[in-house]
This record gives structure tokens, C-alpha cells and sequence, in this order.
């Protein structure tokens, strides 16, 4: 009796060492993946399986660098009762997309009572956060010197004030979603081309205040733009597509319903060499022309929207097989009547590698 209570004894120091040993080392080895594979609902919860555990984990930065409510209630109070804690001091990433209860008074709260908890931080996601004004976001761009990457998209109350203040206090931003901001105009593009001369990705689509002067602005100083979005943009003109042809390092270009970019526009934006991502739907006044010119120059060309043109025919489909047969993986030729190679042997025929693509019946 006294040796099974030994043994008994034995094997629960085993257990022991086991919890306060053995699994706090293996989870310091599976640390740097936990952010991609667990929730922080997940991560909360496993702070209290156990004081080693616990004590593990918020050791660790690594899993306390991101913050998320996306799509949640009350967002604005979790992350103002997240950024409280220690554990959340160094925070780097903060995605409050189409959070709900996300107010001016929420942004402002944290300035004053969470400062020091966002120096670190490189990305912030505001999309769909409507009830956010030039105030709140004067609030938070002023704690996140370090931030890389922001995005409001549809957010109708945010003006150039608000971008000229964010360009202010961000000096670092090289990735910019203003997507939807109707009252962004070329006064705060201005601000962005004068400030951010390495800028890498900017969407402006349906930022309809902006005009050819605006973006010839940007064209002329923002030349490491690798992505464009220009989606719903109709008023441009060739005299401000021309000078697309300026972004050497361009490789995505969004230029859906583009009405007045014409064949001469095109061949000038085909100058882009390492174009791989064009999108054309609905620019109505491209010909076949204009697309061949696409063909000599963007030997890179992997994804092709040619939606609703009906001015394009198989002799673009041709001199794109030319130079771009093993490289194009998505071309949508829906809506262009004039081309009548649209069975899907004939296109695999020109271009093998294709794996998306979507024509007219």
C-alpha cells in the first residue's frame, strides 16, 4: 500500500514538472505561430489553463502585437479596455473594420489615457467605421509616429483636414486606403504627395472630389507606387492617365469605368513595364489598339479585365498571346462582343496557364 502511494506521489511530481516545465517550453517553441492560428478569444482562454502557462504567454510579445474587433459589438470600449492592459503595451496591428460603437469620444479616450501603447504601431484599420471624424482621427494619428499602413475606407465625414492631419503626425505611411472618402479632394492629395514620397499602395476609388490636377500631383512625386486603385473614377482624363506612365515600379492597376481614357492614354500607361494586374471594365472608349499596346510592353501581364468593352476583337486576344501566353492566369472578356474566340479551348489554346477566366454567352 505504502509503495502504490509512492509510486502515486512519483507520478504526480511527474505531472508537475510536466505543467510547469515541459509545457511552458514547448509553447515558448509554438509561440510565433500562435497569432496566426488562434483567436485572442483562443489566446484569453489559455491564459487560464494553468499560472505557468500563463505566465508563458505573456512573456511572449509576439502574441499580444495584434487587436482585433472587427465586425464587433462595443468595439470602441474593448479596445480601449484592451489597450489598458500590460500585455497590449507594444501593440502593432489594430483592425477595427466595420466595428460597431466606434466614436470620435472612443479615439480621443485613448489619446489620453493609452498614449504610450500605440508608439509602436504599424497598422491600423478604421474601414466602415462611420461615426469617425477629422477629430477622431486627428486623436489616434497623434499616439502612432511609427504607423506603415491605415485604411478608412467608406467613410464619408473624414476631409482633407483629417488627411492633412494624419499626414502630419504619420511620417511613415507607405500603404494608403481612403477608399469611399467622397470628401477627400485635391487639397488633401496634395498633402499626400508632397509628404509621402515612398508610398507604395494607394486607393482612391470613388474619391470623386479629386480631379486630373490632383492626381498628376501625386504622378509626378509618389513614384514608388507599386498598386493604384482608381476604381469609379470617371472624370479623369488622358491628360492625367499620361502620366501614369511615370510609376515604373507600378504592378496593379485598378481603372475600372475610366470613360474618357482612350487608346492614345493606354499605350502611354503600357510605358509601366511591370505591370501584372490591370483591370479595363467598362472603359469604353479602348479599342484594340489600345490593348496591343498593352500586349508589346506588359510582358508581366498575369490578370486582365477587358469587361464590357465592345471595341476590342481577337486580334488583341492574339498579340496578347504573343508576349503574355505564359503569364496571363485571369482574363475577363465578358460583354465584348467583338471578340469571338471565347470557348474555352480556344483561350487555353492561347494562353495555357489560364485558370479564371469569364467571357459573354
Amino acid at each position: 500500500m505504502e509503495e502504490t502511494e509512492t509510486e502515486k506521489e512519483i507520478e504526480e511530481g511527474k505531472d508537475a514538472i510536466w505543467c510547469r516545465e515541459t509545457v511552458p517550453q514547448v509553447m515558448k517553441l509554438v509561440c510565433s505561430s500562435l497569432p496566426l492560428t488562434l483567436s485572442q478569444t483562443d489566446l484569453i482562454s489559455l491564459l487560464l489553463v494553468s499560472p505557468w502557462l500563463n505566465r508563458t504567454l505573456l512573456s511572449s510579445q509576439p502574441l499580444w502585437q495584434s487587436l482585433s474587433f472587427r465586425e464587433s459589438n462595443n468595439a470602441g470600449n474593448r479596445l480601449i479596455a484592451a489597450l489598458s492592459l500590460p500585455r497590449y503595451r507594444h501593440v502593432k496591428k489594430i483592425d477595427l473594420e466595420f466595428g460597431r460603437d466606434v466614436e470620435d469620444s472612443h479615439l480621443i479616450l485613448i489619446k489620453q489615457k493609452c498614449f504610450e501603447s500605440l508608439q509602436c504601431l504599424e497598422s491600423l484599420n478604421l474601414n466602415g467605421c462611420q461615426k469617425i471624424s477629422d477629430t477622431g482621427i486627428e486623436a489616434i494619428t497623434s499616439c502612432c509616429p511609427q504607423l506603415k499602413i491605415f485604411s478608412i475606407y467608406w467613410n464619408v465625414r473624414v476631409t482633407d483636414t483629417g488627411l492633412k492631419q494624419t499626414v502630419q503626425n504619420c511620417k511613415y505611411i507607405v500603404d494608403l486606403n481612403i477608399s469611399g472618402c467622397k470628401n477627400i479632394s485635391d487639397r488633401g492629395l496634395q498633402c499626400v504627395a508632397e509628404n509621402y514620397p515612398e508610398l507604395v499602395s494607394l486607393n482612391l476609388t470613388r474619391c470623386i472630389k479629386i480631379t486630373d490636377d490632383g492626381l498628376k500631383q501625386l504622378l509626378h512625386k509618389c513614384l514608388s507606387l507599386q498598386s493604384l486603385n482608381l476604381y469609379a473614377l470617371s472624370s479623369f482624363t488622358d491628360e492625367a492617365y499620361k502620366k501614369i506612365c511615370l510609376l515604373e515600379h507600378l504592378k496593379f492597376l485598378d481603372l475600372c469605368g475610366a470613360q474618357n481614357l482612350s487608346d492614345e492614354g493606354l499605350s502611354y500607361i503600357s510605358k509601366s513595364k511591370n505591370l501584372a494586374s490591370l483591370n479595363l471594365t467598362w472603359c469604353v472608349r479602348v479599342t484594340d489598339k489600345g490593348v496591343i499596346s498593352i500586349a508589346q510592353n506588359c510582358t508581366s501581364l498575369e490578370f486582365l479585365s477587358l469587361f464590357g468593352i465592345t471595341g476590342v476583337t481577337d486580334k488583341c486576344l492574339e498579340e496578347l498571346s504573343k508576349s503574355c501566353s505564359d503569364k496571363i492566369t485571369t482574363l475577363d472578356v465578358n460583354g465584348c462582343i467583338g471578340i469571338k474566340r471565347r470557348s474555352r479551348e480556344e483561350l487555353l489554346r492561347l494562353f495555357p496557364n489560364l485558370k479564371c477566366f469569364k467571357v459573354h454567352s
